[in-house]
Order: structure tokens, then sequence, then C-alpha cells
């Protein structure tokens, strides 16, 4: 078994700005509207999907006597409703644009906190909650290296997805304590929720993309190609999500835990740029990113 890395405390860093109403351009990574409106998917998952991440997770809180985890799960869910309020704010930019935002997060909220919580026993929830929270976790992983692949991107969204994925990996592990050690998920249940979300996750995000590009008024045969470029702009060798895969198939390992994982790089230039600049998420992820250029 790998030495688990030291545990990063769970830190809600709440009242941030990012400057998200703002003079940012409609398709802000680069002018390229598949990109952008892959992020935008993302930020419209957010809201409902962190909802049903604290609930999942609140199930059993009730069971849960050790204080440590009390306290995780707390600073937990001030991450995670930090997170809602951001990409909110976030979502308003695009209902700017003249995007039917309320649809796209209503059919996410329908899918989690509707179907699946009714759907589908706690415990299987809370497993999922814990699947989809690696993937948020392992994203990192994509952002913070030497490719800087958001360097076409808007400083501000940029600043915002930076400081989500920081949180992310400091309370990677908590609900997957919850899921092991009181919601009793074995070994089959906990991979065959990640093999559930490996099909969901995608397919919601490129559900609400294509959703989004239909409403920027492209064309079927436009939204096509940019559809097969994008596609290998996201899976080629070296793409968006080649370093996630090494990280991703970890969890299909017997005994497997969050902090068995490789510490991740970039968190400790964020934190240090983050408390260098006064607490402002936009100058610490420029800062990051030019100490990570350097190393």
């Amino acid at each position: 078994m790998t030495t688990p890395v030291a545990q990063h405390p769970i830190v809600p860093r709440e009242r941030l700005q990012f400057g998200l109403d703002g003079d940012i351009p409609r398709f802000w990574y680069g002018g390229d509207p598949f990109k952008t409106r892959f992020w935008d998917a993302l930020s419209i998952i957010f809201p409902p999907g962190e909802k049903f991440f604290m609930t999942c997770v609140r199930d059993f809180r009730d069971q849960i006597s050790d204080p440590k985890l009390l306290q995780d799960i707390k600073d937990f869910n001030r991450q995670e409703a930090q997170h809602g309020m951001v990409h909110r704010q976030d979502n308003d930019r695009l209902r700017q644009q003249g995007i039917d935002v309320d649809s796209l997060t209503q059919y996410v909220d329908e899918l989690l906190n509707g179907h699946y919580r009714k759907h589908y026993s706690r415990d299987y929830t809370l497993a999922i909650t814990s699947a989809l929270e690696h993937f948020t976790s392992i994203f990192a992983h994509s952002l913070f290296d030497k490719r800087d692949v958001m360097k076409d991107a808007d400083h501000r969204v940029r600043a915002m997805y930076a400081w989500h994925a920081i949180e992310e990996v400091e309370h990677k592990g908590v609900a997957y304590d919850v899921m092991e050690d009181y919601a009793k998920v074995g070994y089959f249940k906990r991979v065959g929720a990640l093999l559930h979300s490996t099909y969901m996750f995608p397919a919601t995000i490129f559900h609400i993309q294509r959703q989004l590009m239909i409403q920027d008024g492209f064309s079927r045969a436009e939204r096509l190609k940019m559809t097969v470029q994008g596609i290998w702009w996201l899976l080629k060798p070296g793409g968006l999500l080649a370093p996630m895969h090494k990280h991703y198939v970890q969890y299909y390992k017997p005994g497997y835990h969050p902090w068995h994982e490789a510490d991740q790089p970039g968190y400790a230039e964020w934190l240090a740029a983050f408390d260098h600049n006064e607490r402002d998420p936009v100058k610490a992820s420029e800062q990051m990113r030019s100490v990570m250029a350097m190393a």
C-alpha cells in the first residue's frame, strides 16, 4: 500500500471576489466555443451537485461521534456551499448572455436530488458522491502543471476553477471516510458507483454543453465539427484529461483511500500565493501559474 501523504486541513475560504460580473467575453477560453462551454457546463452542474454531495454526507452525520470527522464534515459543507455560491455568480454571467440557465440547472437538480435520491439507497448515493468527489479532486492534476492548460482562459474564470480545485484536494477524503466507516460500503459497491459515475458525469457535462451551444446559435454541422475537435483536445495524448488517468484508476484498488494519492502539484504554491496576496484568489492563481512555469 502506498504511504499516505499528509492530510491537508480543510479551510473554508469565504467572501472571495473573482470579478465574475466584469467584462468577461462570451467565449472566454481563447475564443473557443467548445472549450468555453465545456467549463461553463461544469459551472451549471456544480450548484445542484454540491447540494447533492452535502445531502448525501448529511444522511449519516447522526451516526458519527468522532469529533475530527464531524469538524471535517462541517468544513466540507462550508467549502461546498461556497462553491455553489460562486458558481451561481458565474452562472449569472451566462444569464446575461441570454442563456436559459434555470432549465439546465433544473435538469441536473432533478437528476441528482430528485431521481437519484428517490431511486437509490442512501449508502449508494453516498458512494456516487465519493466517486464524483474523486473526479473533482483529480481535476487539479490537469489544471496545475507546466502545460498551463488554462493559459488561454480569462484570468477571472481561471482563478475560480483554480480555487475550486484547491479546495477539492483538501476535502477529498471526507465523503469517502463516511462511506467506508459509517455507510459500510464495500469494495464492489464503491467500484460500481465509480463506473456509474464514469458514464453519468461526462454524459451530463456533454448534454449541458450541447444545450449551451444550441443556445449560442450554432448549427448542427458547426456543433459536430467543434465537438470532434474538442473531443481530441480532451482525450489526445497530453490533452486536458491525460494527467487524470493514472489517478482515476487508483480508485479501483482494494484498500484505496484518497490520501494514498500523490500530493497535488500546485497546492502549496497556491496557498503561499493566496496568503501573500491578502486572500485575493485571482492574484493567487496568476502567481501560482508563474511559479509552476518556472519549477
